[in-house]
């Protein structure tokens, strides 16, 4: 797959303490804002954008992103990635991230909105050496329609491969087709409409940060389902269904300060984007 409709390519290195990209390409319909500094830290935060506003039929996106060793950086989103009725070819992202042993990345995009007859798919390839960290969110929104009903989307399937030190770690697949499954039932979104998710990975990884990550989300008082595992290599997948955007983002960012907090010695820097 070659014609891709936006492409963007970021290197980073560490420099003296300080995260900063060696290599900055991007064309078309995909573009990468200038770096931010919210501290002293060195971490740098790059804001992600579609300056068309949204996915259509037949947009093909692709984002390659290194991270050298002791580079500290924090990518995300300016928007919802709204993704729109595709009648004739469905619209695709691939992001590819390779992380250098004692680098840190946080990817943490706004919701995914999927309307009226959009498909959509996602694959994110990640290869870490032993000592790196990697934090990845997302969370999965229905999109208005005429009719009202909640799932009027064809398809959204993300796919997420995780590569520990050459071997494959985690292989997380997601994929929701309401007109051929029980969307609602047993299995699949249960009732709820909404769906969030967070890989973690790190060397760093106990049973303390699980059972204070499980113990947060318990606390919580809202109407929602979850469940958070361990994974066959040092890290944790996290599952959150929900009726609303607000409810995921704010267990998840509850999750995103402890993490910060052991695995990077400070809080996040806020991602305001209001």
């Amino acid at each position: 797959m070659t014609d891709w409709t936006g492409s963007l390519s970021l290197d980073l290195e560490d420099r003296l303490g300080k995260t900063v990209a060696k290599r900055v390409y991007f064309q078309g319909a995909f573009k990468v804002m200038r770096p931010i500094y919210a501290d002293d830290s060195g971490q740098v935060c790059y804001y992600l954008l579609n300056p068309g506003g949204g996915y259509l039929d037949g947009d093909r996106y692709k984002m390659e992103i290194s991270a050298d060793e002791g580079s500290k950086v924090t990518l995300t989103t300016q928007s919802a990635t709204k993704v729109y009725k595709t009648p004739t070819s469905y619209a695709y992202q691939e992001a590819e991230i390779n992380l250098k042993k004692g680098s840190y990345l946080e990817y943490l995009p706004d919701p995914l909105i999927a309307y009226e007859n959009a498909h959509y798919k996602q694959r994110n390839i990640v290869h870490m050496e032993r000592g790196a960290t990697f934090l990845y969110t997302d969370i999965l929104t229905p999109g208005w329609s005429p009719s009202g009903e909640k799932f009027s989307y064809d398809t959204i399937q993300l796919v997420t491969e995780i590569y520990w030190d050459g071997k494959l770690g985690v292989f997380d697949h997601i994929k929701l087709v309401p007109k051929q499954q029980n969307i609602t039932g047993l299995g699949f979104m249960e009732g709820y409409t909404h769906l969030g998710s967070m890989i973690a990975v790190s060397d760093q990884m106990d049973n303390v940060l699980l059972d204070a990550l499980y113990e947060m989300i318990q606390a919580e008082e809202a109407d929602f389902s979850f469940g958070i595992s361990n994974l066959a290599i040092p890290g944790f997948s996290l599952r959150i269904q929900a009726n609303a955007t607000q409810t995921i983002e704010r267990i998840l960012n509850q999750c995103h300060t402890i993490i910060s907090e052991k695995w990077n010695n400070r809080p996040p820097s806020s991602l305001r984007k209001y």
